[in-house]
């Protein structure tokens, strides 16, 4: 256990100790606010776990916890050849990919090692690929953390001169490699304009906007305010807020985005009241083989989190629960989306296609 203050860009959500026979730590993010909690993952199992339970849970840092789980899966079993290697490389992925099904970070993620170890001459070791695939993990790290620094500097200027700004769920630090995403935008905004107030959805059934957000952000100094999911469209009635951010877990290609289940009720009450509403979120983050949000899946999650997760029975027994974890905000509801390459905006797929192509002349 840590010590609890400790500001959270300091401590970070995931981290690789030691070498190719290392092994990953995490923030069990489902200890917070109470105890800041670091769990140790040392087999494929443990991460597969700690992304199904929510230790670790938002797109990127998913991604990243699926890279080192990688690693990790290829290190207790006898590899004699390239041929045992891939055979078990292509086990752990499919382990690893069935954990969370709507966040594309973790396919991503997970794809970019696969290419990376077909990319390595066909005379390498099963050392030299395990010790290949521990420097891409690290390098998907490394570049979150930029992107997430980038986000937070092309966000900034969206939110000059407002006085309050709601957000949902948690796209900070926690969901990320440092920072987050609309966390990051808001603490940017934050060095410039420390009066700025930010209200946070609660964030139903499991609070991660109380628990996790408000956390991030009261660890940084910025005035916070926790509201019930049910009083956002109210705050925006009584002008208390002139924009809302939010992250994304998936983005299609025309920029429908999905989020955590509430945020579409978000936008919806945000262009009700002509309130510009933001999704942050990296490249990584974009499905362009998905045409609309329509074929984004959306996962589904215990009856258990709506109706007794919190020490309790909160409805009848045996009541019929729907429980789906995400729900996607369409595009023409979405003012900008922000990414580590600029604004895009208007969202459309034409949009999307340019920042890419520019992204990718790079």
């Amino acid at each position: 256990m840590s010590e609890p203050g400790k500001p959270s860009q300091d401590l970070p959500t995931l981290k690789w100790t030691g070498e190719v026979d290392g092994h990953l730590e995490l923030i069990d993010q489902t200890c917070l606010p109470g105890d800041l909690v670091i769990r140790d993952c040392r087999t494929v199992a443990d991460v597969e776990q700690a992304i199904c339970t929510l230790v670790v849970r938002g797109a990127p840092a998913i991604g990243i916890a699926a890279a080192y789980g990688v690693c990790l899966g290829l290190q207790a079993v006898e590899l004699p050849s390239r041929a045992a290697l891939f055979a078990q490389l292509d086990q752990v992925i499919s382990q690893l990919a069935a954990t969370r099904p709507t966040a594309v970070n973790l396919t991503w993620a997970l794809e970019r090692l696969r290419q990376a170890a077909l990319a390595l001459p066909s005379a390498s070791d099963p050392q030299a690929i395990r010790q290949h695939l521990l420097a891409e993990a690290r390098a998907i790290h490394d570049e979150d953390r930029r992107m997430c620094h980038a986000i937070g500097a092309y966000g900034a200027p969206l939110l000059a001169g407002l006085d309050g700004v709601l957000t949902h769920c948690n796209a900070g630090g926690l969901a990320t490699a440092e920072f987050g995403t609309a966390l990051a935008v808001i603490f940017a905004t934050q060095r410039t304009q420390p009066k700025l107030r930010v209200f946070v959805d609660e964030t139903r059934p499991l609070l991660q906007g109380s628990r996790l957000t408000a956390w991030e952000l009261r660890q940084q100094g910025v005035d916070t305010t926790v509201i019930c999911d049910s009083a956002a469209a109210h705050v925006m009635q009584a002008g208390l807020v002139q924009a809302v951010v939010t992250g994304a877990d998936r983005i299609a290609a025309n920029g429908d985005a999905a989020n955590k289940i509430g945020t579409y009720g978000l936008a919806v009450a945000a262009a009700a009241h002509d309130i510009p509403f933001y999704i942050a979120a990296p490249s990584s983050t974009f499905d362009r083989s998905l045409s609309t949000g329509d074929q984004i899946p959306i996962e589904e999650r215990a009856a258990a989190e709506v109706v007794g997760g919190w020490g309790r029975p909160t409805a009848p027994k045996d009541v019929a629960v729907y429980n789906p974890a995400f729900d996607v905000t369409p595009a023409r509801l979405i003012r900008a989306i922000i990414c580590e390459q600029g604004v895009i905006q208007p969202v459309t797929t034409a949009a999307i296609e340019q920042m890419f192509d520019c992204f990718e002349d790079i």
